[in-house]
């Protein structure tokens, strides 16, 4: 029989307990670690959720790695085509956690209409493009399909849609220029069929999505000849490994660039969110650890003659000690129940409904996107538990200072 264990049951289902003086500071206590919980797990959703938010637009537009020409070329637009007779093409066979490898070449164009003009890259993808980035950012009509004839079908960004007061299924001029000045340019009629938002301005602005064979065309380059390769990796937690790996099974004429590499700056930016999240879990644990030792000592003075019968009857301190220790895992555990039945029913709200909107100029997201994982709710349930049980045996030394004669007189 766990005698401590059983008086500690008994000191918390006695009525006495529940209407003494140290009953509202042990509920302040509690609320203090079901704050801290809240404020922890929504600190970590929103926080890994926006990442991979703005992670993915950026990979929707580049892939994880680029493979181009090694050149000087820091350019939106292909200049040097390379041959899609490669060894990692279509498949990167010798690496692995490659998920896919498509073709891409890109061309700089002036939109022109009636009244307005707007320069765009028209990125060209073929059959192999693969789609599921901008499923998600499609907000009106279909995604082109450049799996038959050469298509004049593009993708348009709402941005630009706006902005040039265009609509589903009309048809618009770009013109490319040739490469003497002194030619006519180039003149391409294309019909959108579908208006995507990925919420990302810098992106949105710039790129319209259209069949690679236009590209090849203007550029005069043969059938055979792309602008780039873009990787697309299983893991991104292991993209610097992967590039350098991918760099070093490509020919020495070609180069491979990481998404982190290409947008060092929004990159940097995020990871300070990392900082954010850990000085948040850090000041919420502590806050919580405070107010439980507090509680607990409150709880210990207002027991004090207990304490000293325990020890007239023969209770060495780690016993009594451990008493205490029972009641305030109790306390702990009922702290973090609350805290994650508020947290991630206020995280699923906002995953499901939308509730808290952001500005999408300077989050690049139109709503705070909220990433949920068992693994990191456990991971933070069992590091506070174990943070706030490791600060309250400080107080419980209080407990071998008590002398058994003092206490029992003491009122």
């Amino acid at each position: 029989m766990n005698y401590e264990f059983f008086i500690a049951k008994r000191i918390i289902g006695s009525k006495a307990y529940k209407s003494s003086v140290s009953a509202p500071i042990i509920k302040i206590g509690i609320a203090a670690i079901a704050i801290g919980i809240v404020v922890m797990l929504i600190a970590i959703a929103t926080g890994i959720g926006l990442q991979q938010k703005i992670r993915d637009k950026v990979v929707a537009f580049n892939g994880h790695v680029t493979i181009t020409n090694f050149d000087s070329n820091v350019s939106d637009e292909s200049e040097i085509p390379i041959s899609i007779h490669q060894d990692f093409y279509p498949e990167f066979k010798n690496i692995d956690g490659i998920r896919h490898v498509q073709a891409t070449a890109t061309k700089f164009g002036v939109i022109r209409t009636a009244t307005d003009f707007e320069g765009v890259v028209l990125k060209g993808v073929g059959s192999d493009y693969d789609w599921r980035y901008f499923k998600e950012f499609l907000i009106e009509g279909r995604l082109p399909d450049y799996s038959g004839e050469m298509s004049n079908e593009v993708l348009i960004s709402k941005y630009l849609a706006n902005r040039l007061q265009f609509k589903l299924d009309e048809s618009f001029q770009t013109v490319f220029k040739k490469e003497s000045i002194d030619e006519m340019p180039f003149l391409r009629a294309f019909k959108i069929v579908g208006i995507y938002n990925s919420g990302f301005k810098e992106l949105d602005e710039k790129f319209v999505m259209g069949d690679i064979r236009h590209v090849q065309r203007l550029n005069k380059w043969d059938e055979d000849q792309v602008g780039n390769f873009e990787v697309f990796i299983d893991d991104f937690k292991q993209i610097e490994a992967k590039g350098m790996e991918i760099y070093q099974n490509i020919p020495s004429d070609l180069d491979a660039t990481t998404v982190e590499q290409k947008y060092i700056s929004i990159f940097e930016w995020i990871k300070i969110f990392d900082n954010n999240t850990y000085g948040i879990i850090g000041i919420m644990i502590l806050v919580a650890g405070i107010n439980m030792i507090t509680a607990l000592l409150v709880l210990i003075l207002e027991r004090t003659q207990m304490i000293g019968i325990l020890k007239a009857l023969g209770s060495n301190n780690w016993s009594i000690r451990k008493v205490f220790l029972y009641n305030a895992t109790y306390l702990i555990g009922l702290g973090l129940f609350w805290g994650n039945l508020i947290g991630l029913g206020m995280l699923l709200a906002q995953k499901y409904l939308g509730l808290v909107p952001l500005n999408p100029e300077v989050y690049y997201v139109s709503e705070a996107p909220v990433y949920l994982n068992l693994d990191y709710v456990l991971l933070l349930n069992l590091g506070t538990f174990i943070v706030c049980l490791l600060m309250l045996l400080i107080p419980s030394v209080i407990i071998t200072k008590i002398s058994p004669v003092k206490a029992m007189r003491f009122d």
